[in-house]
């Protein structure tokens, strides 16, 4: 089994016998809050149980979370398998995504039998007006992410405004994929949350693995307002999609506002320390925005890193990089100081 995306701690624990520091998945380093822990102690007892196929008390607490109405909230079993249930609902026969980008959106849409069209991001790698221009009657959907994975940059509000207006003028379905917006500095000026009514075209995906440390949990969820797609996303996958624990996990999360807070500071905070530690070595650093930094080496850095027991994402895998350009999370202090102290050993 080919693996392309990050944390893969399992063949390198196989290998080494030790558990890695993990750079190259973007998750909290904070771990797991603990309230999501003791949910999910507390909902074992349960799992002799089918879990609620609706995530009824879940999309309930998400909708008053997300100041939005209980109706617009789907659930699933993670980002990605909201992104496959989304592009099997619509059957879009023409779809638009930007490159690079999360490779889970081009892998749904082949995978459908769709004809898939790419906007190249040149560096810095921002998404710009040029993209107005491909979003036309024979365009059935587009994937964009803000801020994008694995650029880490935004799209202005403006633009990502008239690129769903357009959108809803071609008939065209703009799936938003927001999960890494919470690490922008001010995510309430960014969020699409407020025009889901003005477009029915938009979907917003979001996850609770980014922001929670619940990777394992496998929890996301998306918004609309367009309910006859949102029931179509609904029955484009088997049900039971969410867990017994994954419900109690997310519930958890949601209440826990003194942990966002936290790590949201931490991350403001280590990213730009790490961007110009990064760039003080000589590498060619991408300013993002999110909790994670692309950079290009020219040495190689993949094996010599593993070998002192780091991992990072090698960004080969993604279109329009090679395997020159690599993409790290942002952790603690001290564990990017790890990464640091072994780049410029490495670098030297």
């Amino acid at each position: 089994m080919s693996i392309t995306h990050g944390g893969d701690w399992a063949a390198f624990q196989a290998e080494y016998g030790a558990a890695p520091l993990d750079f190259s998945a973007n998750v909290s380093p904070l771990g797991v809050p603990e309230g999501v822990a003791e949910a999910i102690r507390a909902a074992a007892r349960e799992i002799d149980r089918y879990p609620d196929p609706r995530c009824t008390a879940l999309c309930a607490a998400i909708a008053e979370k997300e100041q939005a109405p209980r109706g617009s909230v789907l659930c699933g079993n993670g980002a990605a398998e909201i992104i496959w249930r989304a592009v099997f609902a619509a059957k879009p026969r023409r779809a638009l995504v930007t490159a690079p980008c999360f490779g889970e959106y081009e892998a749904a849409l082949e995978a459908s039998g769709c004809e898939t069209l790419r906007f190249s991001l040149r560096e810095p790698f921002a998404v710009t007006e040029k993209i107005l221009d491909l979003i036309d009657h024979n365009l059935d959907f587009i994937i964009l992410c803000n801020p994008n994975n694995p650029t880490g940059r935004s799209i202005p509000p403006g633009l990502l405004q008239r690129i769903a207006r357009r959108c809803g003028e071609t008939g065209t379905r703009l799936l938003l994929d927001e999960c890494f917006l919470d690490y922008l500095d001010e995510p309430s000026a960014h969020t699409m949350k407020p025009w889901l009514e003005t477009f029915p075209c938009l979907v917003i995906l979001r996850a609770f693995t980014k922001l929670y440390g619940m990777a394992g949990a496998r929890l996301g969820y998306a918004l609309g307002s367009d309910r006859a797609f949102l029931d179509a996303m609904q029955h484009a996958g088997p049900p039971w999609a969410v867990s017994t624990l994954a419900q109690a996990a997310g519930l958890a999360a949601l209440a826990d506002d003194d942990y966002v807070n936290h790590l949201r500071a931490l991350i403001a905070a280590e990213r730009p320390r790490l961007f110009a530690a990064l760039r003080d070595l000589g590498l060619r650093v991408i300013p993002g925005e999110a909790n994670f930094l692309l950079f290009q080496s020219a040495v190689p850095l993949d094996a010599a890193l593993r070998e002192r027991g780091i991992l990072i994402r090698n960004c080969g895998s993604f279109t329009g990089l090679d395997e020159s350009w690599y993409r790290t999370a942002i952790r603690t202090p001290e564990d990017n100081e790890r990464l640091i102290e072994a780049l410029r050993e490495i670098l030297a």
